[in-house]
């Protein structure tokens, strides 16, 4: 596993504990298909929420949400269709953004971490 995917585990372990501290359950995580992958599946009482985690050691460059574009966005709505249509869950869908900040990447003690409900 090369640097980036370990960073980028981290990047999602960082994202599941702060949702799981808002109430959410996991229910999958990096979801793959040939036609994309979801980082992670969280449900509460409402919603199943398919969450694309973007992590970014600043905003140098721009919000990390805004390197979910609209092919990626497709991706992720496409294989969430698919992992529904398995008989997934019977909630209804949502798809979510969720930013971590680390500027010291895995060593980062407390990043900075957004969640953005209905991101696309």
């Amino acid at each position: 596993m090369g640097k980036t995917q370990r960073l980028g585990g981290w990047g999602e372990d960082a994202a599941l504990s702060f949702l799981k501290k808002l109430g959410y359950r996991e229910i999958g995580r990096g979801y793959r298909t040939r036609f994309g992958e979801i980082d992670l599946i969280v449900a509460d009482n409402s919603f199943i929420v398919f969450v694309e985690v973007k992590m970014r050691r600043n905003r140098d460059f721009g919000e990390a949400r805004e390197f979910v574009g609209a092919a990626k966005q497709k991706r992720v709505r496409t294989t969430a269709q698919i992992w529904l249509n398995a008989g997934g869950s019977e909630l209804q869908p949502r798809f979510d953004v969720v930013e971590v900040y680390a500027p010291d990447g895995a060593r980062t003690r407390d990043p900075e971490i957004i969640h953005i409900e209905n991101a696309f």
